[in-house]
């Protein structure tokens, strides 16, 4: 049983949206994948790149700055029913989950990769 299974993450998130910690947001992120046909962390990268979104993802597994992604453009490379289905685990309206994942899916990435690659998932 996963800890979205154990949790009520919506009530724990609703608080603490624009403040989780960093140290929280990879095992959030990575937690709600493992739900969703992308699977993990890998699986939603290869998506945003083949969705248009490569200069951002490059941005986030180089060196360097990284760059940000919005709500809208997460939301247009996901499509409804993935974003639909992301809110819906966490337990939060599409606008907070999306707005989250913005947040934090840059320093996740780039803390998940090393040398310019993600890590596979164990």
């Amino acid at each position: 049983m996963g800890l979205l299974d154990e949790l009520n993450l919506g009530g724990v998130l609703q608080g603490a949206l624009g403040q989780i910690e960093a140290g929280a947001a990879p095992s959030l992120i990575n937690t709600l994948l493992a739900r969703t046909q992308f699977g993990d962390l890998n699986g939603l990268v290869a998506h945003l790149q083949q969705g248009g979104l490569q200069t951002q993802v490059q941005s986030w597994l180089g060196n360097g700055a990284n760059m940000p992604i919005t709500a809208d453009q997460l939301k247009a490379v996901l499509g409804n029913s993935q974003v639909q289905e992301m809110a819906r685990h966490l337990g939060l309206p599409v606008d907070a989950a999306m707005n989250m994942l913005a947040q934090h899916l840059p320093n996740v990435v780039d803390q998940a990769s090393k040398n310019g690659q993600l890590q596979p998932s164990s």
